[in-house]
């Protein structure tokens, strides 16, 4: 029987450190972030301004204590400087804070509109000059494809884009002219809250395609992040030509990699850096955290140009899976084989137990 209480213990301890020493040493080390299951309606952005403001508060108050205790001229002009700032920060916080707020009451509002199908359809050909296969970069960044938009992306989440696209992924930090965003002449071309119902309801009944998990990453994440092990790049995946297989320098080969240098080029000027490859983000990262990063990038990373995508829970998984794909392609395997190394291992500690009773028979 001392064997089975060593292994108790063993196992006990072990429990112990997965479940209840590691989630609170990982709580300790790691920000954490509310998970909002994929619902756009504003609180995670309205509750950052609102943090931001409180800070500001913070410090104008330690500045305004600071000016009390002041003992010489130089001290009252730096408390002053500083709550100066502080005055011209808070207003500017606080007047973001108002327009988003008025903002999401108003896709509150369209998402209540019955939307028309047939009209949105001929309201979606101003945005097929953007958005189609094979589009070029704009601005920094390639317009994606909406063949799947209805299945991919969350209604409310389209209905913000369209309305105010910096606003609604959460870069206004970086856009302070909404305007000024790739996408931002849409805001002059639809202006009424009908229209934009009628378009979100064409995408979701006409543009819901079969969702694969490759479609889903290339249409949601592949025009800003590469993955290698997958052979994808923001421009589409690597062509594979004989004489390319053989040595990786036929001529096809080399203009192809000199259009996505130049493709990256364009969007490391548009988003400050290189977005980051995606190929074993799956290892690197948690679960929690990818669902909370693409959900909100912002709460995560603040000051991040990377939007808001708008993916749904569906959606989502299907991107998970192919990054899943991408950096543990033998989870399958390993998975078919677990149960099978479960059972025999089980077996083997029978037997083992049983040949060492034989074994110590006589002495026991």
């Amino acid at each position: 029987m001392r064997e089975f209480k060593i292994l108790a213990i063993v196992v006990a301890f072990t429990l112990i450190t997965y479940y209840l020493v590691e989630p609170y040493a990982h709580s300790q080390m790691h920000k954490h972030t509310e998970f909002n299951n994929f619902v756009y309606d504003g609180k995670d952005d309205i509750k950052e301004v609102e943090e931001k403001i409180a800070k500001l508060e913070k410090d104008k108050a330690k500045a305004e204590d600071l000016l009390k205790k002041a003992k010489d001229n130089k001290e009252k002009d730096v408390a002053n400087a500083i709550i100066k700032q502080a005055d011209i920060d808070l207003a500017k916080a606080k007047d973001l804070l108002k327009r988003k707020k008025e903002f999401w009451v108003e896709v509150d509002k369209i998402d209540k509109l019955k939307g028309n199908v047939s009209a949105g359809e001929n309201l979606f050909s101003m945005c097929q000059g953007c958005h189609f296969e094979g589009a070029s970069n704009m601005g920094g960044v390639t317009p994606p494809s909406l063949e799947h938009a209805g299945s991919l992306y969350d209604k409310r989440y389209l209905i913000a884009l369209i309305k105010n696209p910096s606003m609604a992924s959460n870069v206004d930090h970086k856009f302070k002219d909404p305007s000024m965003h790739p996408m931002g002449p849409v805001m002059g071309m639809i202006t009424d809250d009908q229209s934009v119902a009628d378009i979100v309801a064409y995408l979701k009944a006409k543009k819901v395609g079969k969702l694969t998990p490759k479609t889903a990453y290339v249409e949601a994440c592949g025009r800003c992040h590469a993955d290698r092990y997958m052979k994808w790049t923001q421009i589409g995946f690597v062509p594979q030509t004989k004489e390319n297989i053989k040595t990786g320098q036929d001529i096809e080969a080399l203009k192809f990699k000199q259009k996505v240098a130049e493709e990256q080029a364009l969007l490391a000027d548009y988003l400050g850096k290189l977005p980051p490859d995606l190929s074993i983000i799956i290892r690197a990262r948690s679960e929690h955290f990818l669902k909370t990063f693409v959900e909100n990038p912002q709460s995560q990373l603040p000051g991040t140009a990377m939007p808001r995508v708008g993916l749904t829970n569906e959606s989502y998984e299907k991107v998970l899976e192919f990054l899943a794909d991408s950096g543990d392609y033998k989870r399958h395997e390993r998975e078919a084989l677990g149960y099978k190394v479960l059972i025999f291992l089980v077996i083997m500690a029978v037997v083992a137990y049983l040949w060492k009773r034989e074994v110590w028979r006589e002495l026991h």
